[in-house]
């Protein structure tokens, strides 16, 4: 059953039930403006935070060995991750729940088991790779590793205890907006615009050809910028931020104008990668960039490139923890918002604690291959990928439960399913790839 409709203006009603107090405002595009600003947030933090760590050491590889021969397929995903994450606006506005407690619901036990716990799974190995990179960044800082990392985890901790999601989100928001630094570095070292422009727009092959790495580059691409976790994110972010009907076209623009940022700033991050390989320097993870990078461009670039390491970490570990802390409260029933204190969600809290703790724990192993395991995480979301769509894929189409004003209409479904077959077939080519490595080496010759 769909909720009541209710055009007030989120959080126009208190915790408590009672009125809150607002601000008269007679000029309409001044009234539509505040709407949107307090509609705005899911879109943004959920596309934002997907330019994480692992997203920073990915896009900045794939400048650095490829040059700007990979922007087309940033410019393939814009689409591909508004579309998917859209689904997840109108179902989280009009069922009023999470995506985990989603799929309980609609296809019982066993299935919303497996779809919990590869949630779980890939969230933890992601986290890893957030304090990994929190790692990498504090040693370029001079600071010891250790060091960083535990005072990121406390930070992501304190965010989230304070019992409010606007504060929480106000906090977050700030952390999406720092990364304009990247556009401001990406200006200043870009190559000639005339060439960015043609490998945005025209599909190409570097002089290799079709390699092996060509293809692990491309799927891991794919699995930073379009997560499973953030599916989950999302449609708890909407319901705990409780909107309504009145606010699926806000929070549509919200996500668009979130998927718009997150893509330029990875293109930016790709062009600072291939600044470094035009000049020679090599590098096995941004922050050994970062440094290189100090003789030639000062150290404005330095500690841009290693402080917003550091901002992309935090990101993506509040946002990840979140959606693990919140699939857990939906499937066990238990209280499970930002606006409950501790004391009164003591699991929820519990699992985000869990989650930070845990991962952080992992980055300090000695010698743990920070670097591949960054990488390696992303192919694994590229795989993982396609059966989270799925799910969202059925719930769109079920009529009964969304009614023909939030259903997928015909040509959703035929963008929708071109995403999934296309996804399902690089898991394949990556399948093979993994079992027979010299077949894409063949293919380069």
């Amino acid at each position: 059953m769909l909720k009541p409709d209710n055009t007030l203006a989120p959080q126009e009603v208190t915790q408590a039930g009672r009125p809150a107090k607002g601000i008269v405002v007679r000029s309409s595009w001044a009234r539509h403006l505040l709407t949107f600003l307090m509609v705005m947030g899911p879109g943004l933090i959920v596309m934002e935070a997907d330019n994480d760590a692992g997203a920073v050491s990915t896009y900045v590889q794939a400048g650095a060995q490829y040059g700007t021969h990979l922007l087309w397929l940033l410019l393939f995903l814009l689409p591909c991750t508004y579309f998917v994450q859209e689904m997840v606006v109108r179902l989280g506005i009009a069922t009023g729940k999470g995506h985990a407690a989603m799929i309980y619901q609609r296809f019982g036990k066993w299935w919303g088991l497996f779809s919990f716990l590869d949630l779980q799974l890939l969230n933890l190995l992601t986290l890893v790779t957030e304090f990994a990179a929190i790692a990498l960044a504090s040693e370029g800082l001079g600071l010891r590793p250790a060091v960083g990392v535990v005072a990121a985890a406390a930070g992501m901790v304190a965010i989230v205890v304070t019992g409010s999601y606007r504060r929480w989100e106000r906090v977050v928001i700030v952390l999406c907006l720092l990364d304009l630094y990247w556009v401001f570095m990406a200006a200043r070292l870009a190559p000639a615009w005339s060439k960015i422009a043609r490998d945005t727009l025209i599909p190409s092959l570097p002089v290799g050809g079709l390699t092996q790495n060509y293809v692990f580059l491309v799927i891991a691409i794919v699995g930073t910028t379009i997560a499973p976790w953030q599916l989950f994110f999302q449609q708890s972010c909407i319901a705990d931020k409780r909107l309504r009907f009145a606010d699926l076209g806000w929070s549509q623009l919200d996500t668009l104008l979130g998927a718009c940022y997150t893509i330029v700033v990875a293109g930016c991050m790709m062009l600072l990668g291939n600044y470094a390989r035009a000049h020679g320097i090599r590098f096995e993870d941004p922050a050994q960039m970062a440094n290189a990078l100090w003789g030639l461009q000062g150290n404005a670039v330095r500690l841009g490139i290693l402080l917003l390491m550091v901002n992309a970490a935090l990101l993506g570990t509040t946002a990840i923890s979140l959606s693990s802390a919140w699939a857990y409260g939906e499937v066990k029933g238990v209280g499970h918002s930002l606006e409950l204190r501790v004391r009164d969600a003591p699991v929820f809290y519990a699992v985000y604690l869990a989650s930070v703790a845990v991962a952080s724990g992992v980055v300090l192993i000695p010698r743990a291959p920070l670097q591949f395991i960054i990488l390696s995480v992303q192919v694994l979301a590229g795989i993982m990928l396609p059966s989270a769509i799925i799910f969202l894929q059925l719930l769109l189409n079920d009529r009964d439960l969304l009614g023909e004003r939030f259903v997928n209409k015909p040509w959703n479904n035929v963008v929708n399913w071109t995403m999934i077959i296309t996804l399902f077939a690089l898991s394949l080519v990556l399948a093979v790839q993994v079992l027979a490595p010299g077949w894409f080496a063949g293919l380069g010759r």
